[in-house]
């Protein structure tokens, strides 16, 4: 023991001398009425040291036990008024600059004397005692005891124990009765000697820390039992300062401890909870006055967890927005700042899951999860406010919001998988955790570029469609310019769409398709609009008349002039309005324009797909159901058909009108027949056959003839007053059907044979009736009549309606063929029984 206090041989002799002659000196006197470092400064002289320094020392030594003792932790408080401290001060101060006189009689040593007794010797009703109080403040006796403690280190290595430890601590345990001292007292001292040494020693011996841990664990259990005030003061003064020192490195335990040194965070967190229960239970008022229901240590260890993790999160945050010291951002500057932050959170949630969590959980049931919602929260505000200023889906606000999304289920999980055990299940814990909406926020996005996309190719198709021309030669396909623009805008579009970093393409891409229809769709029904169709230039038909068999059509050959024909014309062409500059080449562009469109979308289609399969998309999809241009299709195979309808009734009730409506049989049959209507039909088929694409060809070809024939009948049956035909004009008609039907198939390069017989076997049906004798047809017309109003009076048969049907068993054909068949007979029938006027 007198080793370990570095207390020489020589040094204890003279002590244990000193001692002797004091109390040779005191014989019969009590030692409590003795002030001992006094005695001991008069018994040793100069001459019993090795050297003046040594004999100096001595005398400061004492001097400084009385210091303490009587001025800095005295027994009872110093009174202001008493000038024996001040005197005692002095003379301790002056003593130490220059060395008193120690004679026993001297006038200096008096003086001590004097005053140490007046300050040992004081009571608490103001009289004078018998017992000298100079050692009896508790500070000094716990100072004394922590000095006495320190003999358990080794000299010569100062964080270890020495081996005889248990020895050294027993005789130090026998001072208790004089010192004061008991278990509790005894734990508290040790504690605080082995957690200074620790930190005196650069926090290398965790050992120490253990240790000072475990002491406190036991002083734990038996604060309540402590209710000394001063016993309570200094508990509280100590545990406060340990407490501080803990505390200031667990609320940046990150800072503080790593992989190579986590062992000593359990007993830093041991030593700072033990501290904190035992100050809350009895010591304090001020830590009474913050006691809660709740459990100090996970309450403290809660505040920890936040207070670190907020202080990494700043730490992060402000790396991230000084890109040089980031290497992430330095090697790749395109990756914002928002996304490296996420990427580190989630590594520093899951590092601190595998690293702190597995000590903080003794404390906390739910470390994890705490530490889980902490980073969750801190994130979202940053979060919060970059997205309050995203207007539009760009590639980097994606990046930020997956990278958003994936921590937020990053963090969701290991607070489920912390809280599984909890009370609660963990529900507190992630309601704590508001959700980011990162997918939410994203399909926003996404729609907003979406609608974006739809409406600048609506406003293109707005724009553009009403400038284009349709020249045939603006290509060498001769269809619209502006439909491959359109297509162009959509394939950009959805090129665009897939180049989006988003998980969902297959979520958001009907959207974008079904809007790029509809405006496809747009243009389609515009392109076609005002083109009209087979209502649009079929001829009003006259009134029904008879033939006069007494005029010989004389009036017909009159010369008639200009304005009488364009009269005519006017009153029998269809009154819809056709939009004049549509000329015959430029509706044979609109349908390849029609035509390519259709072609086009099969082939965006196909594309489509092939990209989505090449996406990253996280949702499965069924490429049969859906991804088609559905409406624009179908718009494109509608207005393939409307306008080979407008083309082939145009060219044959408009453009040839003069040939036939005006032209044909009008007057002698003979000398007005078909070749001059043959004639410019075949230039139109000639303009069709060069302009048209292959695929939509046959269609126009096909109307065209269809039209033909329509018109070839309406000449027959509703030509008017004009056209008058006897049986012998039989012939001539079927022959110019002939004529007709060759063109179409052209010794084999045009039209299939059983096509065309198939379109021809109305008119064909119809002739006969022309070549068929008056009274027959009269007969044949009263039968129908009569089968078709079997209810009606026989006596007077109706007139039939025109229904446009034409047909040999159909009553109005009848009738018209009677109308103008250029017979007496057939004239009488119809004034007789219809009433109806001659020809003008």
């Amino acid at each position: 023991m007198r080793l370990q206090m570095t207390v020489s041989e020589l040094t204890d002799t003279r002590v244990r001398r000193s001692l002797l002659r004091v109390a040779a000196g005191k014989l019969g006197r009590r030692i409590e009425s003795m002030v001992l470092p006094l005695e001991l400064i008069q018994q040793l002289k100069y001459s019993d040291f090795g050297s003046q320094q040594d004999y100096e020392a001595w005398i400061r030594r004492n001097l400084k036990v009385l210091e303490a003792g009587l001025l800095l932790h005295p027994r009872l408080p110093l009174d202001k008024e008493d000038t024996s401290a001040q005197r005692l001060k002095h003379i301790i101060h002056a003593s130490l600059e220059k060395p008193m006189d120690i004679v026993k009689d001297s006038e200096s040593m008096q003086a001590l004397r004097n005053v140490v007794m007046s300050l040992a010797c004081r009571s608490s009703d103001g009289s004078v005692s018998d017992t000298c109080h100079w050692a009896d403040g508790f500070p000094l006796n716990l100072k004394i005891y922590q000095t006495l403690l320190e003999a358990c280190f080794d000299n010569h290595e100062e964080t270890s124990v020495i081996e005889e430890v248990d020895e050294v601590l027993e005789l130090i345990k026998k001072t208790w009765a004089i010192l004061g001292m008991n278990e509790m007292l005894h734990n508290i001292c040790f504690c605080w000697v082995l957690f200074h040494r620790y930190v005196a020693t650069g926090q290398v011996q965790n050992d120490l820390l253990f240790a000072s841990s475990n002491l406190l664990a036991e002083l734990e259990k038996d604060a309540k039992a402590m209710k000394d005030p001063f016993y309570s003061k200094f508990l509280s003064s100590t545990l406060n300062s340990i407490l501080s020192w803990a505390e200031t490195r667990l609320l940046a335990y990150h800072d503080t401890f790593h992989d190579g040194n986590i062992e000593s965070m359990q007993s830093v967190v041991s030593v700072a909870m033990s501290s904190a229960n035992i100050l809350v239970e009895d010591i304090s008022a001020q830590y009474n006055r913050m006691r809660k229901e709740t459990d100090v240590s996970c309450t403290r260890v809660e505040n920890y967890i936040r207070s670190s993790l907020h202080a990494v999160f700043a730490q992060a945050s402000s790396t991230i927005q000084n890109p040089r010291k980031h290497v992430s951002i330095q090697q790749n500057k395109g990756f914002l700042n928002l996304s490296v932050l996420a990427r580190d959170i989630s590594k520093l949630a899951f590092n601190e899951k595998a690293i702190f969590s597995p000590i903080l959980k003794r404390w906390h049931p739910i470390a994890a999860g705490v530490a889980a919602a902490t980073l969750h929260v801190c994130y979202g505000n940053e979060l919060k406010q970059y997205v309050s200023s995203v207007t539009n889906l760009t590639p980097d606000a994606v990046e930020v919001l997956l990278a958003a999304d994936k921590l937020e289920k990053d963090l969701v999980q290991i607070a489920v998988e912390d809280s599984v055990d909890s009370e609660d299940g963990g529900k507190s814990i992630i309601r704590e955790m508001h959700p980011y909406e990162a997918e939410a926020v994203i399909a926003n996005l996404v729609k907003s570029w979406i609608k974006t996309r739809v409406d600048r190719l609506e406003e293109w198709v707005d724009t553009n469609l009403q400038q284009e021309v349709w020249n045939p030669h603006a290509n060498r396909d001769c269809f619209a310019p502006s439909a491959v623009e359109a297509l162009r805008i959509i394939d950009d579009s959805l090129e665009a769409f897939f180049l989006l970093p988003i998980p969902m393409h297959a979520v958001f891409l009907p959207e974008l398709m079904s809007g790029l229809d509809k405006s496809l769709q747009q243009y389609i029904l515009k392109a076609k609009s005002g083109c009209g169709n087979r209502n649009t230039f079929i001829p009003v038909m006259p009134a029904l008349t008879r033939c006069s068999t007494r005029s010989k059509f004389k009036d017909v050959f009159r010369k008639k002039d200009k304005s009488q024909v364009t009269q005519r014309r006017k009153s029998q062409i269809g009154t819809t309005y056709v939009d004049s500059s549509l000329g015959l080449p430029q509706l044979c562009v609109r349908i390849n324009t029609m035509q390519r469109i259709g072609m086009e979308l099969k082939v965006l289609e196909k594309r489509t797909i092939t990209r989505l399969e090449s996406s990253e998309s996280t949702r499965e999809y069924d490429t049969e159901a859906g991804f088609k241009f559905k409406l624009s299709a179908a718009a494109s195979v509608e207005g393939i058909y409307q306008l080979s309808e407008a083309i082939a009734y145009k060219v044959i009730f408009h453009d040839l009108c003069h040939v036939l409506w005006d032209g044909l049989y009008v007057g002698e049959v003979s000398s007005t027949r078909i070749e001059p209507f043959l004639e410019e039909l075949e230039q139109c088929l000639e303009i069709i056959s060069s302009t048209v694409q292959e695929g939509a060809r046959t269609r126009v070809i096909t109307e065209l003839m269809e039209a033909s024939f329509d018109g070839f009948l309406l000449v027959l049956l509703a030509g008017g007053p004009a056209r008058a035909f006897s049986l012998e004009d039989s012939a001539i008609i079927e022959e110019d059907l002939k004529l007709l039907t060759d063109l179409f198939w052209s010794n084999g390069d045009g039209l299939p044979a059983e096509l065309i017989e198939k379109l021809a076997t109305t008119v064909k049906g119809v002739l006969p009736l022309f070549r068929m004798d008056t009274e027959h047809l009269i007969q044949q017309f009263s039968k129908v009549t009569l089968e078709m109003y079997a209810s009606l009076d026989k006596s007077q048969l109706p007139l039939p309606p025109t229904s446009g049907q034409w047909s040999p068993r159909e009553p109005n054909t009848l009738l018209r063929v009677l109308c103008c068949r250029n017979d007496d007979k057939a004239a009488k029938f119809l004034k007789k029984n219809f009433y109806l006027p001659k020809k003008v």
